[in-house]
């Protein structure tokens, strides 16, 4: 493992998701809920706190994606590109599942 507190934050933020994702699938109806109320609106704040700092500019270009002073930043950038497939794709097809 990298010793870095960088290592230290990854590695304590996947034990953190893993741990969600079992007790979601693991636990009973009851149980699961009560740990969607208490986590997913803490998961959903992280969320829109990072996509906030990928908001597009005018131009439709991420500025902190941007890695050079005179470079186009990718549209969309990978942050939003990420969590829009992650999130309103599914795996069966390419519909989304929110619209």
């Amino acid at each position: 493992m990298n010793e870095s507190i960088f290592g230290h934050m990854e590695s304590s933020l996947q034990d953190y998701l893993s741990t969600l994702s079992t007790r979601a699938t693991e636990s009973g109806e009851h149980a699961a809920a009560e740990l969607a109320r208490g986590e997913l609106p803490r998961i959903v704040s992280a969320l829109q706190a990072l996509l906030d700092e990928h908001h597009p500019d005018a131009q439709g270009r991420c500025p902190t994606c941007r890695t050079r002073l005179f470079t186009k930043a990718p549209a969309p950038c990978r942050a939003y590109l990420t969590a829009h497939l992650c999130l309103l794709m599914t795996e069966e097809s390419e519909t989304p599942l929110y619209r």
